[in-house]
């Protein structure tokens, strides 16, 4: 293919982009399931490839006005042709390596890719991102020294409470996905009915095949929020195919913990894990490491944003005086990596502290917190920069098997339910 043909491929698809049912900056839709898969893996990523094509291809033109993304790019390539080559580097990175380490997650792309009559090497370029978006890359700087590490990652906060914290004594996780908007309109809940495995619903964008937050029928809950990690691993499978497995094969948060920290993975993460029984856990990982976290005895509450809370995760973490470089979206540049977890870490123990049981519209008011001053920002709860912005909420009840989601800012969410 020449580079007028590449050319005419970016405009057309960027076209059918642009017809999306609705664009970052505009009313949000309404959530809805917006497909159900069933069968084999492959079955399933050919389902959901058949429904939501039109928005994986509109995912590959986003690319084009993701910042993170075009750094990548060589001054003297064309971007028709650094895609293409981002593609093909994608696939032949992670293809082989998926397919011995989560043969059901590679069956799955295979299928969607196949549905949605996308190339392979575009599919795994798009979850490959994932790692992408959480690996660190020689973009930060520290005081005394360039580092070999670096994170554009999302934001995203998460608080889980039960027992004597709960209105009522039940389980609920209440979560900020905290994103860039012009990512919102691939958005999507996806019912899954794998055969042999559990139902769930699910939250996820339309081209991944893993699962971002997500409810099963037997009550086991999870929400993942981004972290950042300075150690590596080969690329292989990613953490939200991970989470997906675990949607299908477990039933508490010890079978999930076990089953994610033993799955070959890339990128960094913080998983909130609730089940029925009113177990919890704070789940934290890298490539190449993980420690569990739970609520201290007697307090029945749990959070986290962005940073490790446990001392190994922690040694492996970002440096505490490390800043963004110039090789990152201009609007991070500069900024100390984990000054907003850290100061929404901060807050949401203040909030906590100020109320002794919660229920879903107490947490929601400390989700949508703007701060002592009353001013969202990139070091809110609900946050409001010019970057990452709160652009969807969950909030998860494990034994009603209940989901509730709205894609807005936590200070204007509208919840719809959704029930197994």
């Amino acid at each position: 293919m020449n580079v007028v043909r590449l050319w005419a491929v970016n405009i057309f698809a960027a076209i059918r982009f642009s017809r999306l049912p609705f664009t970052a900056g505009e009313t949000c839709v309404t959530p809805k399931i917006d497909v159900v898969v069933s069968g084999s893996p492959r079955a399933m990523g050919v389902g959901q490839g058949e429904a939501l094509a039109d928005r994986v291809h509109g995912s590959r033109a986003m690319l084009a006005r993701l910042e993170a993304f075009r750094l990548l790019q060589p001054r003297w390539l064309p971007y028709p042709l650094f895609l293409r080559s981002a593609e093909r580097r994608a696939r032949a990175a992670l293809e082989s390596s998926i397919r011995g380490d989560a043969p059901q997650a590679a069956e799955r792309l295979g299928g969607l890719a196949d549905g949605s009559r996308t190339r392979a090497e575009t599919v795994y370029l798009l979850n490959g991102l994932e790692a992408f978006m959480c690996s660190l890359s020689g973009c930060t700087t520290s005081e005394s020294r360039t580092s070999a590490a670096a994170s554009v990652a999302s934001a995203c906060s998460a608080v889980a409470v039960r027992g004597k914290r709960s209105r009522g004594g039940q389980p609920i996780i209440a979560r900020n996905f905290d994103y860039l908007p012009l990512v919102q309109p691939f958005y999507v809940l996806r019912e899954c009915r794998p055969s042999g495995g559990l139902r769930s619903i699910e939250f996820t964008a339309a081209p991944l095949c893993g699962t971002i937050d997500g409810i099963n029928e037997r009550g086991l809950s999870i929400t993942y929020n981004y972290a950042y990690a300075m150690d590596h691993g080969p690329p292989t499978a990613t953490i939200s195919m991970a989470i997906g497995e675990a949607m299908a094969g477990c039933s508490t948060v010890e079978e999930a913990t076990r089953f994610i920290i033993g799955a070959r993975r890339s990128g960094a993460g913080l998983l909130m894990i609730a089940d029925a029984e009113g177990d919890v856990a704070s789940v934290e990982l890298s490539s190449a490491h993980a420690a569990v976290r739970r609520a201290d005895d007697g307090e029945d509450v749990l959070f986290h944003s962005n940073s490790y809370g446990t001392g190994p995760m922690q040694r492996i973490e970002a440096p505490a005086n490390a800043h963004f470089s110039q090789r990152v979206p201009r609007p991070l540049r500069g900024r100390r990596i984990l000054e907003s977890s850290d100061r929404r870490d901060e807050r949401f123990a203040a909030l906590l502290a100020a109320e002794d049981t919660f229920d879903g519209d107490s947490l929601q008011r400390v989700m949508a917190d703007h701060g002592p001053d009353g001013e969202g920002s990139a070091c809110t709860p609900c946050m409001h920069s010019d970057y990452w912005n709160t652009t969807a909420c969950v909030q998860l009840y494990p034994r009603e098997r209940r989901m509730r989601v709205a894609y807005d800012s936590a200070c204007r969410a509208q919840f719809v339910d959704f029930a197994l």
